[in-house]
């Protein structure tokens, strides 16, 4: 019974290692992507950076977790882990095209821009979940 258990558990660590590793390139692209220094802004405990980038980070997590239910292989789930990733960021520079100064309205802490940009993210994460049948 153990050993069916644990059966499964290198593919686990395999698919999540994975996952992982696309969540920090996420982290890093994202962030290199934009204007401001999202990290320094959290770290100066503004609260448009924090959300901006938290609701960006779970818009990207959403459709990888569908990545990983769906995929039989772990190139599938890096295929399209990496087409969550580039619509992320696509989103990104679509919302700044609307909202003119979106970096600078975040720096100052503008909530309401983060927040759009952040429902954004979900919003897109949503979808490219839903679509990600293979």
């Amino acid at each position: 019974m153990l050993y069916t258990s644990i059966q499964g558990l290198p593919d686990f660590l395999l698919f999540f290692s994975a996952a992982m590793g696309l969540t920090a390139l996420y982290l890093v692209l994202y962030t290199l992507s934009t204007t401001h220094n999202e990290f320094e802004l959290i770290r100066q405990n503004n609260v448009a950076a924090g959300a901006s980038l938290g609701l960006s980070l779970m818009g990207f997590a959403i459709p990888l977790s569908s990545a990983i239910v769906n995929s039989k292989t772990i190139v599938d789930l890096l295929v399209y882990g990496i087409v969550a990733l580039i619509i992320q960021i696509m989103v990104y520079w679509l919302v700044r095209l609307l909202l003119t100064n979106l970096s600078q309205r975040i720096a100052n802490g503008e909530v309401a821009s983060a927040l759009f940009l952040g429902a954004a993210s979900l919003a897109a994460g949503l979808v490219t979940a839903a679509a990600m049948i293979f």
